[in-house]
């Protein structure tokens, strides 16, 4: 937990503030973007929460931190009630499950709620709060893992949840071996009618995007927003397996139609098709420009 001896100096003066166990995941500043700023490599309380929906968004960032970086100098009557909100929702049937894992270094995590079956694209930590809330929801029929740095907690979600677990063999290796469906090839797999599996190889030789109702994509460490450069991008500093073959699965993804782009770091986008297809053709460019 937090521990206000190790608070940042960087911290606004108030209630909530951040120690020095950040590790800059990002997760508490787009969670909740009036209260957190990013000062020396990692996050600080840049204002206190000056309403009670600033303080809501304060408090599920302090549930979602996956070092439990985030502190309150008095106890937070309501933060049960943070524990216990996520999964959140997104839009339509997509949720956040929030609860990061520093096993991922905080990636993010999804809940997609269908009749056919849920599904939970990568792993959060473990959390038997939030199991409890997957199972209300109707549980997960596959646990859908982008690539092997989010695997997180995944084991656990096997046992608690009783999902089958998708994971490229690409990434397949140690305690993700026993996954019980590995794929494997570079052509897109249809999972069911609205799901469909697509193959990017590049930031890890088995990274791979799921697209939902041809609307949502997932995308792991492939796709992201950057908040500085105005337009969506790919990891080039992290970029694990081979930044030619990340350009050219950019291209291949860049044919699908969607509206979201949920990663796993860095933030999400949301806009209309046309502009989407424009960004991924700006992505593209600036890729291409960092061979």
């Amino acid at each position: 937990m937090a521990h206000p001896k190790r608070r940042l100096p960087g911290n606004a003066a108030g209630d909530f503030y951040v120690d020095e166990t950040c590790i800059d995941c990002e997760t508490c500043r787009w969670l909740a973007p009036e209260t957190f700023f990013p000062v020396a490599g990692q996050s600080a309380v840049l204002r206190q929460p000056g309403s009670p929906e600033a303080r809501r968004q304060a408090l599920l960032a302090a549930v979602a931190c996956p070092t439990a970086s985030i502190g309150t100098l008095a106890a937070a009557p309501e933060m049960a009630e943070a524990r216990a909100a996520f999964p959140v929702p997104i839009a339509e049937e997509v949720y956040y499950c929030g609860y990061h894992s520093p096993k991922s270094f905080g990636a993010a995590s999804y809940l997609i709620v269908r009749p056919e079956g849920n599904v939970l694209v990568d792993s959060p930590r473990r959390s038997e709060t939030l199991a409890a809330r997957i199972e209300s929801m109707g549980g997960a029929r596959w646990l859908f893992l982008t690539h092997g740095d989010d695997v997180a907690d995944h084991g656990f979600w096997r046992e608690r949840l009783g999902c089958e677990r998708i994971l490229h063999v690409g990434d397949a290796g140690g305690s993700t071996l026993d996954c019980e469906r590995i794929l494997s090839g570079g052509d897109t797999v249809e999972l069911a009618p609205d799901l469909r599996i697509i193959p990017v190889p590049g930031h890890t030789e088995g990274s791979c995007a799921l697209l939902y109702r041809e609307s949502f994509l997932f995308t792991g460490d492939h796709l992201a927003w950057s908040e500085r450069r105005g337009h969506l991008y790919a990891f080039r500093d992290a970029c694990w397996h081979s930044w030619r073959r990340q350009t050219e699965s950019m291209g291949k993804l860049a044919g699908y139609g969607f509206e979201w782009v949920l990663p796993g770091h860095g933030r999400r986008f949301h806009s209309d098709r046309e502009t989407m297809r424009a960004q991924m053709e700006e992505c593209l460019e600036w890729m291409r420009g960092r061979g």
